[in-house]
């Protein structure tokens, strides 16, 4: 049996590779806690400690513990992506410079926003604002005009305990710090995942991403995507030729798009590491686990993903609250429910939320239909029994 060290494993970690029944197969090895959940951690302490410890491979599955696994694997001549391939996706100047080179026309005019208040993008409003590292939908916003510009707040703590990783594998602190500001994009959004096992590029499937009507925050994921044959084709496309432009091989991504009904693709980012949350999704259409595939290209091997018509539909839909308040209980743990609040805070006090709303719970659901397996996500959710001081859930 091979040694996988799982890094700052998160708790769907834990579930997913028990779910799929990895331990059959690997020696799993969860090091270290979620550094979501952290408020310090020494990188330098941390992968001093791992080097002693028995490995074959080694993964993380959020930017931060990716990065980290890159590091360990490239300090003990393990398989995976380099530190270089995987800045190149997490730090979104140089990852907009690069996909530039190889697919421009999918590419939105970008800037860097800087700390004078005269900086004026090249380009009219209205702009799409995101911090130059970041995480799920952090910080990321819609602006108007130069007036939203100017009173942009200051980027959250992440991208300090960011740089204090990325600093090691030679990314100044420097190039950290501020927003990206975008063009404007429309379309459809969907995340294609795959990954890259010696210079291939192997498409696993395309999720779509929805959301709560009249907001940016995502209300579901739904696997397989409903796209045309023709347009699927177009993203595989896409992403076989920025991966390499970007150096990753060696392991799993993640590339987000938006798709206009008419018109050329826009790429919204790639991220260098497994899409965790859409793991029991594609192991209730397809019958394998990602973390299966995620396990061997860890050490060295090729997952051999097999390309087999989808059997179903599955869904992650998310249960959130537009307003704050107090958590006074939540449920109980139950199967395909993962619970993302605890009692005795408040909502902005806890969680990885977005600038409109707060994420309360995930629910996974499967169906022979898209819309039985929506039915059930949702009907499921509103059920869940929350108990919020002044904070009216919001389900559809």
């Amino acid at each position: 049996m091979r040694d996988v060290l799982v890094l700052c494993p998160q708790a769907r970690d834990r579930n997913f590779v028990h779910a799929a029944a990895l331990g059959e197969r690997y020696r799993i090895h969860f090091v270290g806690a979620d550094l979501d959940l952290l408020t310090s951690f020494d990188p330098v302490a941390f992968l001093a400690a791992c080097m002693t410890l028995p490995a074959d491979g080694v993964v993380g599955t959020k930017d931060r513990s990716a990065l980290l696994a890159a590091l360990l694997a490239e300090r003990r001549g393990l398989p995976g992506p380099s530190t270089a391939a995987l800045i190149a996706c997490q730090h979104k100047v140089r990852s907009r410079s690069l996909q530039r080179t190889v697919v421009g026309r999918a590419v939105p005019g970008f800037a860097v926003a800087n700390e004078r208040r005269d900086f004026r993008p090249p380009f009219p409003p209205p702009w799409f604002a995101k911090p130059v590292v970041g995480r799920l939908s952090q910080g990321v916003r819609r602006l108007d005009g130069l007036a939203e510009l100017e009173l942009l707040p200051d980027t959250d703590g992440y991208g300090s305990s960011y740089a204090d990783i990325a600093e090691l594998a030679g990314l100044p602190r420097g190039e950290v710090g501020g927003y990206l500001i975008e063009e404007l994009a429309a379309g459809m959004e969907v995340t294609l995942e795959g990954y890259v096992h010696e210079g291939r590029v192997r498409v696993i499937g395309i999720t779509d991403s929805v959301k709560y009507p009249g907001t940016n925050s995502f209300e579901r994921f739904e696997y397989p995507s409903a796209l045309p044959p023709e347009r699927q084709a177009e993203l595989a496309e896409l992403t076989r030729r920025v991966l390499p432009a970007l150096g990753f091989d060696g392991g799993f991504f993640n590339v987000e798009f938006l798709v206009p009904e008419q018109g050329p693709t826009t790429l919204i980012e790639v991220n260098g590491r497994i899409a965790s949350q859409f793991s029991p999704l594609v192991r209730a259409v397809h019958g394998r686990s990602t973390y299966d595939a995620l396990f061997a290209l860890a050490c060295g091997e090729d997952p051999d993903w097999e390309e087999r018509p989808p059997t179903g539909v599955a869904v992650s839909y998310v249960l959130r609250t537009f307003s704050d308040g107090f958590v006074e209980s939540v449920p109980e743990p139950q199967e395909g429910v993962e619970i993302l609040v605890r009692p005795g805070l408040r909502l902005s006090q806890q969680g990885l939320n977005d600038v409109e709303s707060y994420r309360l719970a995930i629910v996974y659901e499967a169906a022979e239909t898209r819309e039985e397996a929506l039915r059930r996500g949702r009907e499921r959710a509103a059920a869940l029994p929350f108990r919020l001081q002044r904070a009216p859930l919001r389900t559809a």
